[in-house]
């Protein structure tokens, strides 16, 4: 679908509401009816005192405001195991991403294909890419993006945490879906200015009161949820939002910020269900229109995101399960031209740039190789009855959150982004030409939009077939 006429169709669904780039569609596994059961687990991946955050430029774990999680389930009963987990990590990217997810399904005793693992994306928090360490090792003086050890023990307390999560499981029969508009949160980062470019970033706080007083722009104002039940009995919860989940950070303070905190309040209140917290398609949307970065401002944040989660479930209506199938789609997008590997591992190398210029390129370098070497990415989408859970990549535009959803009215769609964060940014076609601070750290070509919509539209496609 062409830019402009995707952007004209979501901006029409927002007011009211397989292609020959892809490697491989996964068949879709059934049950009718289904003999559902969930195991949710949890473990801590707070990083240790001196680690890096957002891959080691700014300032390193010091202290603790409050514990940063893994939490998920796992779904027994539709073909192999299915799981589903998030990570209070800034990023997980291309084989780290590979090896999480395949931790997971070891311990759940299926194949990673059926593993969606997703980051919330807080900063003060780790920026995990084993390629990008590698690249900074050779350099021998720079701080490191990630500590390899911790990033291992990690994946042991998920094997851990799984294995002692499936006797317990319970059954599921039935599912709910609800949503409610967060009020004062999300704003679009992007100010497009009379020339068609980006004229300045309203990002994730901003104290400029002309930045601050321009409409919100383009986002999904819903929080939209997806709750599991035995009979009347709720189990989980699954929360999805797109925004940028941080209220201030690079103080060296590790927290699940005003998302995981509002999450964590919700659970406090209703200890007998898992609550999980999803971060949309939030690559070009904000809290910078409501937040000027204060202290002050973590709690205020906190208590609207807390108070949407309240309002959505007020609306959950259940139903009982009567399909269940998982769809997988491999895309391979490729790499813009303007990188060089050469030329940005000279720049990594130049010992008078900032550490900011020579960790940050190391990404870059990680998504070349990985992308010569054919490793694709897996999109995967959970449908039951008529509510489908897609998982997709790295710091994608709200443009195909909101797409996805036009695009089958009669679903119930929830996106949950910020899963393999190899291609950094994934923005819009159209949004290449504007510029701005996503397109600069985007590795992936324009290409990249029509391969990735019509992988969703594959996973749709698929479980409308089942």
């Amino acid at each position: 679908m062409k830019s402009l006429t995707r952007r004209s169709f979501v901006q029409t669904a927002a007011a009211g509401l397989a292609a020959p780039w892809a490697l491989r569609a996964g068949l879709a596994e059934i049950s009718t009816p289904p003999d559902l059961s969930l195991a949710p687990f949890r473990f801590d991946v707070s990083p240790p005192i001196g680690h890096g955050c957002c891959g080691g430029w700014i300032k390193p774990i010091e202290a603790y405001d409050d514990p940063q999680e893994a939490i998920g389930f796992v779904l027994l009963g539709a073909g192999r195991p299915i799981v589903i987990c998030t990570v209070d990590w800034t990023g997980i990217l291309n084989s780290a991403h590979v090896q999480f997810r395949s931790a997971l399904a070891d311990a759940a005793g299926t194949t990673p294909e059926r593993v969606a693992v997703q980051c919330v994306h807080q900063h003060n928090a780790p920026f995990v890419c084993l390629e990008a360490q590698r690249i900074v090792d050779e350099q021998g003086d720079l701080p490191h993006i990630m500590d390899v050890d911790f990033f291992n023990r990690c994946l042991d307390a998920g094997r851990r945490s799984i294995r002692t999560a499936l006797p317990r499981a319970r059954p599921v029969t039935h599912i709910a879906t609800g949503q409610a508009r967060v009020e004062k949160v999300a704003g679009n980062r992007r100010m497009i200015g009379p020339d068609g470019r980006v004229q300045a970033m309203r990002g994730s706080s901003s104290t400029d009161p002309v930045l601050r007083a321009l409409p919100e722009g383009l986002i999904d104002p819903f929080l939209k949820t997806v709750a599991f039940y035995d009979g009347e009995t709720k189990l989980a919860a699954c929360h999805y939002y797109a925004c940028h989940p941080m209220s201030y950070y690079g103080d060296g303070r590790a927290s699940a910020d005003f998302c995981g905190l509002a999450r964590r309040q919700r659970e406090q209140e209703e200890p007998g269900c898992t609550h999980i917290y999803f971060n949309g398609c939030g690559g070009n949307i904000g809290a910078g229109k409501y937040n000027d970065g204060s202290k002050e401002m973590r709690p205020v944040l906190t208590q609207r995101m807390y108070d949407a989660i309240v309002a959505s479930e007020k609306t959950l209506e259940r139903e009982r399960i009567t399909t269940a199938n998982w769809t997988t789609r491999e895309i391979l997008p490729p790499t813009d031209p303007r990188w060089d590997a050469e030329a940005i591992m000279r720049q990594i190398s130049d010992k008078s740039q900032a550490v900011v210029n020579r960790n940050r390129p190391a990404y870059t370098v990680a998504w070349i190789r990985r992308r010569e070497e054919g490793i694709p990415i897996v999109l995967n989408g959970l449908h039951l009855n008529e509510t489908s859970l897609l998982h997709l990549p790295a710091e994608s535009f709200v443009e195909y959150q909101l797409e996805a959803q036009a695009s089958a009215p009669d679903r119930f769609i929830t996106c949950a982004a910020y899963g393999d964060g190899g291609p950094w940014y994934i923005p819009t076609e159209e949004s290449y030409p504007q510029g701005g601070y996503e397109v600069s750290v985007a590795w992936c070509a324009p290409q990249v939009d029509p391969i990735l919509s019509e992988g969703v539209q594959t996973l749709l496609e698929a479980s409308r077939q089942s």
